[in-house]
Parts: C-alpha cells; sequence; structure tokens
C-alpha cells in the first residue's frame, strides 16, 4: 500500500463513528500507523488522557513502556520507528476496576487491513490479554500471568507484556522476574530493531 492509500485509509478511521452510542466521550480514534515501522505496539485501547491530547500513551502508563524499551519520546511517538495499533482505537469508558474493555468492532472492521499496511514490522509488543487472544490465538495460556512467563515461546518477533499501568505495580513486585530477565532482554531487541530502521532509511 501506498503513502496516499494508507492516508486514506487512516483518514477513513478517523471519520468511523461504528461505536459512538456505546462509548461515553464520543469517537476519537487514536493510533499511529506508518508502513516503514520496524515495531508495533499492539495494545488495548487509549486510556482518558490519550482520549483528551489525541496522543497514545500519553499518560503514566505510556512513560513506563518507554523505560521498558529504553527509549525517548522523540523515538516512541516517530511513527517511522514505531507504530502503535490498539485493539480498540477509542477511549471505551471507565469500569469498576479501571477502563472497559476494548470495543471489539474496531478490531474486527480495521485491523487486518491496517496490519497489511505494514510489511517491515520485526518485533511486535504484544500488551494485555485483549491483544494477546487477537495476535497469539491457540498459543495463551489461562492467565496473563502464565503467557508472559512463556515469552521465549514467541521471541524475537512478538513479546507477550503486562500492561505498563500503575494498576498493575502489585502484578509487578509478585513477578520482580520480568523486570530481571524480560526487560533487558525487550531493550536490546529494540535497539537492534530500530538500528536496522535507521540503516535501511539512509
Amino acid at each position: 500500500m501506498n503513502d496516499i492509500a494508507l492516508k486514506d485509509l487512516l483518514s477513513e478511521i478517523k471519520q468511523c463513528r461504528l461505536c459512538e452510542k456505546d462509548l461515553p466521550l464520543g469517537t476519537r480514534p487514536v493510533l499511529q500507523v506508518n508502513e516503514k515501522a520496524k515495531i508495533l505496539i499492539a495494545g488495548q485501547a487509549p486510556g482518558i488522557k490519550a482520549h483528551d491530547s489525541g496522543i497514545p500513551f500519553d499518560d503514566a502508563s505510556g512513560n513506563r513502556l518507554r523505560q521498558w524499551m529504553g527509549i525517548s519520546n522523540d523515538v516512541f511517538y516517530n511513527s517511522n520507528k514505531i507504530a502503535i495499533l490498539p485493539m480498540g482505537f477509542c477511549y471505551a469508558g471507565k469500569g469498576k476496576s479501571g477502563d472497559l474493555p476494548p470495543r471489539p468492532e474496531c478490531a474486527l472492521t480495521w485491523r487486518n487491513e491496517i496490519l497489511n499496511t505494514m510489511p517491515n514490522i520485526e518485533l511486535m509488543l504484544v500488551i494485555g490479554t485483549y491483544a494477546q487472544q487477537w495476535h497469539m490465538k491457540g498459543l495463551i495460556e489461562k492467565s496473563l500471568t502464565e503467557t508472559v512467563k512463556q515469552w521465549q515461546r514467541f521471541w524475537p518477533d512478538q513479546l507477550p507484556l503486562p500492561h505498563p499501568s500503575p494498576r498493575n505495580n502489585i502484578w509487578l513486585k509478585r513477578n520482580a522476574w520480568f523486570e530481571k530477565e524480560v526487560i533487558p532482554k525487550l531493550q536490546s531487541r529494540v535497539m537492534q530493531a530500530l538500528l536496522e530502521n535507521d540503516v535501511s532509511s539512509s
């Protein structure tokens, strides 16, 4: 798909109203896509701060995710390097224990078409249960923790991650192996993909 066709697709997504009646703040798709990107962040759905700003991971979760990846804001928001594609493009609303799940219509309507525009993806970070159910169908374990523990099964093309939200601080304390064992591997793999991106762009 060429740049013009991709821009047309993104314009169509920005005008999507499929879930409007079910969204507390209306539609505001938040994503970052570029056919040159080497790394794809497959997330859940934008939080309220990302909805307000229109910038993906524009919150504490994004700060932790960038720390995990070992990259700056400038690199993170460079669409030539990194694509950000949540399962639901719009803020779904607040539930009893955090944000509501991403609306299912979004992925069914748009996800495969957008993924097909990014042939250069070398590493996919698959964040949370909903993204893992889509991208690792038939391979995930009974719990997110068990899936993340089996990260080497998916390596080096994919990496299942817990959500970087502060709500998961307890999970991170209980699973100290994650930041000790997985994060260094993640940072090394990210640097490798970004270096290849720079070489191919030069």
